[in-house]
């Protein structure tokens, strides 16, 4: 299943670790880029949050993103894009 998500993650945060967990749990399949390791993924992270790198921030195939999301937030949204 190629479901075009990615998520800007750091290799510290809780918040991408659930999320991450949770994607597994569900057969989801995703990139992970470390915005720690890599300085243009920080620079988009920051522009979609106000300037803040916030983590998780994941961005779905319809362009659309979530940043630190629920779990219930995140199913809601894969239902959405017919991926679970």
């Amino acid at each position: 299943m190629n479901s075009s998500i990615t998520m800007y993650t750091t290799n510290w945060c809780g918040d991408c670790k659930r999320s991450k967990h949770f994607l597994d749990s569900k057969g989801v399949q995703y990139r992970e880029i470390d915005i720690e390791q890599d300085g243009k993924a920080m620079e988009y992270v920051q522009k979609i949050n106000n300037g803040m790198n916030s983590v998780p921030t994941i961005v779905f195939s319809d362009g659309s993103t979530l940043t630190e999301p629920s779990n219930s937030d995140l199913e809601q949204k894969l239902k959405e894009l017919n991926v679970l």
